[in-house]
């Protein structure tokens, strides 16, 4: 019996400044800190065996520090903070004995006893408290996170369904394509001589000149809109950049004139508006006279949404419908209707009479022969092949879309490996920061829209979840990357990078300009709360 307690005695006594032998050990080593009868003991790495004395003597004997668990000596070393009431937790040895109360070491036991006051109770009810409304946060966003992975599933079963009928049609329209395209080579054999002939006419060269015409004119027309856009923020810039105290009369002299040609208040009197009731007055600009139009002729917006299907016309097709309008015989003509008034025994002489000379006006191109018509017949067969593959392909591009689609849900590397980010596929959400709001469209676009008028820029496209982490890894999902954007005035082009967290509501939070054009925005999201349970990181935690 006196033997057991002998050897038990090592575990017990306190070292000569009145701490505990074996302060510094981790629980789960103590048993490793056990002397041998002989009251010696092996280092940790079996690298040599010193006397039992030498632990926590504040000597470093093992070369992996392993003696000194409770001091300084060692500098590869650790010490454990029981911290009792709150979380342990390790500091590097050499804060250990240095007078300064570590945060991580709340109870103080990192230096003699009296240095340090022990905190951990009111440092640990501080922290459940906190992790507590975080916990909240997470079980409700966990719930709705839960509904888009829901969401993901239905899609991926509509999306395979979709993608199985689509194949179905796409089979049955390659047969009616097939057999509409035989029919109309057929025509077509038959027509092509007379309608190369219709090509030469002065009016279907005139069509194709006017053509060129309006193409060329569309294109130089959007060369000086790109123009007069650029003219317009590099003046939008300088009224509200310029310095009027500079009595610079040239540059005022082109603010005014700006301000005049774009409808806008005078940027003095709008600063001077800011200041009388704390409120910042509107900036709109006044509305433009509308300059009297012909009826006749094209607004603005009809030039920039119709003006795309005018050049698009089928002036083949419209040279034969032509041709087809004015050779065709009017409702009240005689020569058509004569037989309703001729005896029967008159009819087969009528009858010759009537091929004869209908024969004569088609040589003189007064009426439409059996050339015109089946010119006519190779047009019309044309125009529906032409709908019909125009179909066909449709189908296509949303069958591959489809399986593409079926695919992306859950990929790691598109919307989560349990879909959880499809639901929130080009949902935008904003926040309103200064002058601007910053909009963010996820998986589309980041944009910046001023907040009294002017010209929204965009920040950036969506490029790719974070390159710095592994696809499928929680880390993956809290960081994406949105690049291109416009060009800065003498700098890059704009790029943002956001920086994910979990919360209940999809929301940006925050926005920052780390440089010059390169924007950070913080933003939260259900998608990334995870049941706690499922969070293997916190379980030491939560047991608290």
């Amino acid at each position: 019996m006196v033997s057991w307690l002998l050897f038990l005695l090592p575990l017990s006594v306190t070292a000569a400044g009145g701490r505990p032998k074996l302060v510094g050990v981790h629980p789960s080593a103590l048993s490793k800190y056990t002397p041998s009868k002989s009251n010696s003991w092996t280092c940790l790495d079996g690298s040599k065996q010193i006397s039992w004395d030498a632990v926590n003597d504040d000597y470093c004997d093992c070369s992996d520090g392993s003696d000194e668990p409770g001091t300084s000596a060692c500098s590869n070393s650790r010490f454990w903070c029981q911290n009792n009431g709150h979380i342990g937790a390790y500091i590097p040895s050499s804060r250990v004995g240095d007078g300064l109360c570590e945060p991580d070491c709340c109870d103080g036991s990192d230096e003699l006893s009296g240095v340090c006051k022990d905190s951990c109770k009111e440092v640990g009810e501080a922290y459940r408290k906190k992790r507590e409304a975080e916990l909240k946060i997470q079980r409700t966003g966990a719930k709705i996170r839960s509904t888009y992975i829901a969401f993901a599933h239905k899609e991926k079963k509509r999306l395979e369904d979709l993608a199985v009928s689509l194949l179905k049609q796409i089979a049955v329209k390659e047969k009616e394509v097939e057999k509409l395209r035989e029919h109309a080579e057929r025509t077509e054999s038959l027509s092509q001589a007379a309608l190369e002939h219709k090509k030469q006419s002065p009016l279907y060269q005139s069509l194709l000149n006017h053509k060129k015409a309006l193409q060329s004119l569309k294109r130089e027309q959007k060369k000086h809109a790109d123009r007069e856009r650029q003219l317009g923020d590099v003046l939008d810039a300088l009224r509200r950049g310029y310095n009027p105290n500079y009595q610079d009369m040239a540059v005022l002299e082109a603010v005014r004139g700006w301000e005049e040609l774009a409808g806008l208040p005078h940027i003095n009197d709008v600063k001077k508006g800011e200041g009388e009731e704390g409120e910042a007055v509107e900036e709109t600009r006044a509305p433009k006279l509308e300059e009297p139009v012909d009826d006749d002729l094209w607004t603005a917006d009809e030039l920039d949404n119709e003006l795309d299907d005018l050049l698009q016309t089928d002036y083949t097709a419209l040279l034969l419908d032509h041709e087809e309008h004015i050779n065709a015989p009017t409702e009240d003509s005689i020569l058509f209707k004569l037989t309703s008034y001729l005896p029967e025994d008159w009819l087969p002489h009528y009858e010759a009479w009537k091929d004869g000379f209908v024969e004569w006006l088609d040589t003189l191109g007064v009426v439409r022969s059996e050339n015109h018509a089946a010119s006519s017949e190779s047009t019309r067969a044309q125009q529906i092949l032409s709908e019909a593959t125009a179909e066909l392909n449709r189908l296509k591009s949303e069958q591959a879309q489809a399986e593409s689609g079926v695919t992306k849900i859950f990929h790691p590397e598109h919307f989560g490996t349990r879909g959880e980010w499809k639901k929130l596929d080009n949902t935008c959400i904003e926040l309103n920061f200064g002058d601007y709001d910053y909009e963010l469209c996820l998986f589309n676009e980041a944009k910046q829209k001023p907040t009294r008028g002017g010209t929204n820029f965009s920040l950036g496209k969506f490029k790719s979840w974070n390159p710095d982490a592994t696809p499928g890894s929680p880390e993956y999902y809290k960081k994406q990357v949105y690049q291109n954007g416009a060009r800065c005035w003498n700098g890059p082009e704009r790029s943002v990078v956001v920086l994910l967290s979990c919360g209940t509501e999809n929301a940006v939070t925050s926005v920052q300009e780390l440089e010059k054009c390169e924007y950070q925005y913080t933003a939260t999201s259900p998608a990334l709360c995870t049941p706690p349970e499922e969070d293997n990181g916190n379980k030491n935690r939560d047991e608290l």
